[in-house]
Formats: C-alpha cells, sequence, structure tokens
C-alpha cells in the first residue's frame, strides 16, 4: 500500500491569529501529518456584494461581514511566519486560492501543491491558471454532479499537456456538508474515482464527525487525505465542528499508519513469526 498523505486542513481554525495557527502546525506536525493547509482569499473579489454589508457578530464584536472576513484573513507577515515556522517544525504547508489575486499571493511561497476547494471545482480559469504554476495540483469534488467533476478533470488534463506540468493531479472524493451525515459520505464514490480516472491520484477530503471513516477511505484506495484540525470544536466559527481535536488527529494518524502496515499484499504464507510457532504445535 502507499504510504497516505495527510494533510491537517487549519483552514480558517485559527481566528485570525498566528498564535493559533501555530499550536495547530505545532499539533499536526507532533500527530505526523505530512502537511497543514490554510486558505486564502481576496474578500474584496470573493465576497458577494449583496453580503459585504451584512452585520456579523464576531468575538463579541459588531462588524460587516466583509469586516469579519478581512478580521480572519492572514497577509504576507503572517505567511511569512507560517512559512518559517513550518520548516522549523519539519512540516510541509500550502493554502487554498479562492480567486486569482490570492493564488499569485501564493505563488511566491515554495509550497508543495496547490489545493482547490470544492467551490472552484468549476472555475476553469482558476484550475487552469493552478497548473500553469507547475505544482502539484490537488481538487476536492464536493456538491459536485458527475457531469461538473468530468469538466473539472478534462479542463485540468488540457492544462497539464498545455503547460508540461509533471506532477500527477490529486482528486478528493468529499461531501461539503459541515459536519456531514455519516450515510451521504458515499465512500463507495472512491473507487469510482479510481476506475474512472486511472491518471489521477485519488484521495478523500472528511467533513464527518467520525475516524474511521476516514481510515476506511485509505482502505478504499485513498492515498491523500484531508481533515480539518482544530483546538476545540466549540470555538466560535464555521469550520470547528466539521474538524478533528487534537487526541482526534492523533488516532487518526495513528490508525491510518496502522492500516498501512497491516495491509501486506494479499500473498497468503506462514509468516517469520509463525514459524517457532508452527514447529511447536505441529512438529
Amino acid at each position: 500500500m502507499k504510504r497516505t498523505y495527510i494533510i491537517g486542513e487549519i483552514g480558517i481554525n485559527h481566528q485570525g491569529d498566528i498564535n493559533i495557527a501555530k499550536r495547530l502546525i505545532d499539533i499536526a506536525a507532533a500527530a505526523g501529518c505530512d502537511a497543514v493547509k490554510f486558505q486564502k482569499r481576496n474578500p474584496d473579489v470573493c465576497v458577494p456584494e449583496e453580503q459585504k454589508s451584512k452585520p456579523r457578530i464576531w468575538q463579541g464584536e459588531e462588524m460587516t461581514y466583509l469586516d469579519y472576513k478581512y478580521k480572519v484573513e492572514f497577509g504576507k507577515d503572517e505567511y511569512d511566519e507560517i512559512d518559517t515556522y513550518c520548516k522549523q517544525q519539519k512540516i510541509e504547508w500550502s493554502a487554498s486560492p479562492w480567486d486569482m489575486d490570492s493564488l499569485e499571493f501564493l505563488s511566491q511561497y515554495d509550497i508543495p501543491f496547490i489545493k482547490l476547494p470544492s467551490a472552484m471545482l468549476t472555475n476553469d480559469e482558476l484550475l487552469d491558471r493552478c497548473v500553469g504554476t507547475g505544482k502539484r495540483v490537488i481538487f476536492s469534488t464536493g456538491m459536485s454532479t458527475y457531469e461538473e467533476i468530468e469538466h473539472s478533470v478534462d479542463v485540468l488534463r488540457n492544462a497539464k499537456e498545455k503547460y508540461n506540468n509533471p506532477h500527477p493531479i490529486g482528486l478528493l472524493h468529499c461531501n461539503s456538508t459541515y459536519p456531514a451525515p455519516i450515510e451521504e459520505l458515499n465512500l463507495s464514490g472512491i473507487k469510482t474515482l479510481s476506475e474512472t480516472y486511472p491518471d489521477f491520484e485519488i484521495g478523500y477530503s472528511g467533513h464527518e464527525f467520525r475516524l474511521g471513516t476516514t481510515v476506511a477511505a485509505v482502505y478504499l484506495g485513498a492515498s491523500i487525505i484531508e481533515r480539518h484540525i482544530t483546538l476545540d470544536r466549540t470555538m466560535e466559527g464555521s469550520d470547528h465542528m466539521a474538524s478533528v481535536e487534537p487526541q482526534g488527529l492523533f488516532k487518526l494518524v495513528s490508525g491510518i499508519r496502522e492500516l498501512e502496515s497491516a495491509f501486506g499484499d494479499g500473498v497468503i504464507s506462514v509468516t517469520e513469526s509463525e514459524l517457532p510457532i508452527r514447529k511447536k504445535l505441529r512438529g
């Protein structure tokens, strides 16, 4: 079994606080994640006009929705610090660009991959430009029809050829409900994607409460796993309830690594540790 690439999705669960971000990086590194990931937006571009002036209370303070989005958005100073800190902690990092400005912003860093969120699956221009960076591209398929996924795959394949990007593209099965109901996870979709797109690296982005379902995704063929992480599910914000707390993250990563060790090659034989038992009991 191929070693699973595990991404701890911090997203905006840092609450706009670089110290919380560092604590989550520490936890992800200690748990054995391969990377942490953030989300990068230009709120002026990403927030619809009709929502910008809507009232929002954030940490007891009244503000507009646009102001709130800026409160939880990191800029260059924070990402410079994240870049340095992740190198110190020996863990990779990246971020999901939600617009062209954010993609250009991220291009100044030597990140190992670009991850596109499910919401951007139908943004052909952004898909094309992400592949055009020459980096590995991973994208999620939540809340998408089969036809939309097929179209995005065509866009990415064409871009890969156009830009001669050598990296395999990652395609993550996903349900975009936060948290996602167990009965709607449709983990069998991982096999469907593997059979349909053999030239893509198939993975799973989970938003469910459970951990076992994510380990099961690896058994079903997911070689990339992404889960949101948080210090506390009761923290203020939209993503915390669908996130994994520190203790759960340690259990999840160890569960995946144990599965990789136990999976084997399928060949039935007497193992090395069984030989003395066999001799004792059978002569």
